[in-house]
């Protein structure tokens, strides 16, 4: 008889082990498609709202260049740190994977609480409200239009996304095409057709670096998101290393070249004074059809990082739910469409709330911005600590991709996190602490579940 029940709960564990394999993430993301995610995601609205901010912060022609190229390489160094973690080990949960590695479940699943209630959700958000507001000056919808346009995209995107990665990755990679090919043509007006500019303002006593850095940042901000699509690129071993370095590699040299065509155009004086550069640049070169020309390209910029966002943040409620018993239903990936449905679905109902709650206070882009920093930049810091840890416990993993000049590298990130942590704590209103109260309200559900809810 107990021959017979062990019989029985061996193929039960086969069975189990044959439905993982069988609704396990496919690998169907070639490298130019996660170059173009990562570039999609990157290349957002930050570009069109922070170059004046950083220029009035540096105060010279080139203090503007070498703050922007040093966000560059602050990317990069964070990229290298990012591969040999993606490569040495794939998954679909990328960061939530590593913490659990490296801290132990509480704090993946406190990450995974955070991530879908405030960081990226509130991403979605904020960049959906930036796409309200541009394409509301292209054909306003009434009194709302900034939120109904926010709400119509998240829907329309998580939808897409549900369908499948196919039609996910090919919108995106026609999205990111048509974002270069406008950048392009920004960069080309601002240094080839726009005519002398006033002389450059002199560098202000209450300039700062430190502050403009976040800015650049900020615009910086998302190349770490190949890691939750590290289980679905083909050859992750090498192609995470490649599409990280590329893609970086490419949002450096358009973010450089779009200053100097602003710094061209415009002046410093002009970056300074002006609420929206490239409108600006675009309307004194070609006049009003060269804003609404901006509008349409803010508005393709945001659709490709909401995209983008909603793709790959999915992936670590996914994890959550192979893991937590309470949330099963979320680790449910369906074959035909090859996504995690149920994990869309959790992720749009809460951006979706969160659009309501920007439309509540009147201010969606700056509560967002707010609400998700500090959270960010506090989970930046433990994710690059993990790869400490994990070299230290796991050191006889194989790692096809090492971080360079360890440990140097990656403690020089850490400590820029932690700059960055204190900057957002510092610089951000009350909407912090609401992101924050939001994370705290989980530690609750944390404790009870990673000690009595393990799948």
């Amino acid at each position: 008889m107990k021959a017979g029940i062990n019989l029985n709960r061996t193929e039960s564990r086969e069975a189990e082990q044959i439905e993982v394999i069988a609704v396990a993430p496919k690998t169907t993301i070639r490298l130019v498609d996660a170059i173009a995610l990562i570039v999609g995601l990157v290349i957002g609205a930050g570009i069109f709202e922070t170059p004046a901010l950083v220029a009035a912060r540096t105060g010279t022609v080139s203090g503007v260049i070498q703050v922007w190229l040093l966000g560059g390489v602050v990317s990069f160094i964070g990229a290298l740190c990012y591969a040999e973690l993606a490569t040495a080990y794939p998954h679909v949960g990328g960061n939530y994977y590593y913490l659990k590695r490296a801290f132990g479940q509480s704090i993946a699943i406190l990450f995974a609480w955070a991530r879908m209630t405030v960081i990226q959700t509130g991403s979605i958000a904020l960049l959906a409200f930036v796409l309200g507001d541009y394409a509301t000056q292209l054909l306003p919808l009434g009194g709302y239009s900034p939120a109904l346009y926010a709400a119509g995209v998240i829907t329309f995107l998580t939808t897409l996304n549900i369908i499948g990665i196919r039609q996910s990755n090919r919108f995106q990679s026609w999205l990111t095409i048509a974002l270069i090919l406008g950048l392009l043509l920004v960069i080309l007006v601002g240094l080839v057709f726009s005519p002398p500019t006033a002389p450059a303002l002199p560098t202000s006593p209450s300039s700062s670096w430190g502050l403009a850095l976040v800015f650049v940042l900020l615009s910086y901000g998302g190349w770490n998101e190949a890691a939750y699509i590290s289980a679905e690129i083909h050859q992750p071993q090498r192609n995470i290393v490649r599409s990280l370095l590329w893609s970086i590699g490419i949002i450096t040299g358009i973010y450089v070249f779009l200053n100097l065509a602003y710094l061209q155009g415009l002046g410093i004086a002009g970056m300074v004074n002006s609420p929206a550069v490239a409108a600006d640049l675009l309307r004194r070169v070609l006049g009003e059809p060269g804003a609404a020309f901006i509008s349409v390209l803010v508005v393709i910029a945001t659709l490709g990082s909401i995209n983008a966002t909603i793709l790959t943040g999915a992936r670590s409620s996914f994890a959550l739910g192979q893991d937590i018993a309470p949330f099963r239903w979320l680790g449910q990936w369906q074959p035909q469409p090859s996504s995690p449905t149920s994990a869309y679905l959790l992720q749009g109902a809460i951006a979706l709330l969160l659009v309501g709650l920007g439309t509540f206070t009147r201010k969606g882009f700056e509560t967002m911005v707010d609400y998700t920093a500090p959270i960010f930049w506090f989970f930046f810091l433990l994710s690059t600590l993990s790869l400490i840890i994990l070299r230290i416990r796991d050191s006889s993993h194989a790692r096809p991709f090492r971080v360079p000049f360890y440990p140097i590298t990656p403690i020089l990130f850490c400590a820029i996190c932690g700059y960055l942590l204190y900057s957002s704590l510092v610089y951000t209103g009350i909407g912090a602490i609401a992101g924050v109260i939001v994370v705290l309200s989980g530690l609750p559900f944390v404790r009870h579940t990673s000690s009595n809810n393990r799948l």
